[in-house]
């Protein structure tokens, strides 16, 4: 269950899970979930768009107890299935309709940590939010959360019910957030960072100031390029007064691994300038 007294040091990214890898020991849903239990990673997150649901409710069954299950609606693919066809609902009847999907589909009794996935220009948000508090009320969620929003409609949100968390991204390429913080410590919502590795560019073996910078500094400390992106986060995240919760995804239990293992490593201020420096 969520508890903003009790924030995870890290959580893990489910959008990418699917059902081929059952089987696979590195890959395999339910082993992933098993693994991240047992190195404390117990904030897990997918949402309905992600359309891997069911997966994620037969992975978690057996650590139901032991987990914070997070999942986020609002977001609905066109009809041609393409990436870039989307398109946002957050009017009260969605979100009533969009739990009791989530719920069956996860073959859960609550989801603990509930998102409306995207800002949506149709329904005021308040309206959106006190559907929401409503599912609370009703035992259907243990809290809410906002993703993809603005300092706005967090505050305009805020003002209907708590928010207990705030999802954005947030990495050495993508640093618009930064602004979000001071609202959020005032508020005291906890900022859930996803994509800390820019999607996994900043992991990939390609020419450019901050790759090469990534490469440099994990060398230094005997980590890897992403476990340096990382901890950039974590690090930025300890000294911003602000609680931050890193979401890397990720399907793989070795990748699992070295990114618990990237919440241990404490970057220097000169590192720090140099990685930022690089990603300007």
């Amino acid at each position: 269950m969520w508890t903003s007294e009790n924030v995870p040091a890290q959580g893990l990214g489910l959008m990418r899970l699917t059902d081929e890898w059952w089987g696979d020991a590195d890959r395999d849903p339910g082993l992933l979930v098993a693994a991240a239990v047992e190195v404390g990673v117990t904030l897990l997150d997918t949402a309905e768009m992600y359309g891997n649901e069911e997966i994620v409710g037969k992975a978690v069954a057996a650590h139901r107890d032991q987990i914070t299950l997070c999942s986020k609606f609002g977001v609905y693919w066109g009809p041609s299935g393409r990436f870039d066809d989307w398109h946002v609902r957050t009017d009260p009847a969605t979100v009533r309709s969009a739990i009791e999907g989530t719920l069956r589909r996860l073959d859960v009794d609550i989801v603990d940590l509930y998102y409306l996935h995207h800002r949506g220009e149709d329904t005021p948000i308040e309206e959106t939010v006190a559907a929401m508090a409503e599912l609370r009320q009703a035992g259907k969620i243990g809290a809410l959360g906002l993703s993809n929003v603005t300092i706005e409609d967090v505050r305009r949100a805020h003002a209907v019910h708590p928010i207990a968390a705030v999802q954005q991204e947030w990495s050495l390429g993508e640093r618009g957030v930064e602004s979000m913080l001071p609202v959020l410590a005032e508020l005291g919502i906890v900022l859930v960072a996803h994509s800390p590795l820019g999607h996994g560019s900043l992991a990939q073996p390609r020419e450019s100031p901050l790759v090469h910078a990534l490469g440099e500094v994990a060398v230094d400390y005997e980590v890897t390029p992403s476990q340096v992106a990382l901890a950039w986060v974590h690090t930025r995240g300890s000294r911003s007064g602000q609680a931050v919760v890193p979401l890397p995804g990720t399907t793989r239990v070795a990748h699992l691994l070295g990114n618990v293992a990237a919440a241990e490593l404490v970057l220097s201020d000169t590192d720090l300038d140099r990685l930022e420096a690089a990603a300007t």
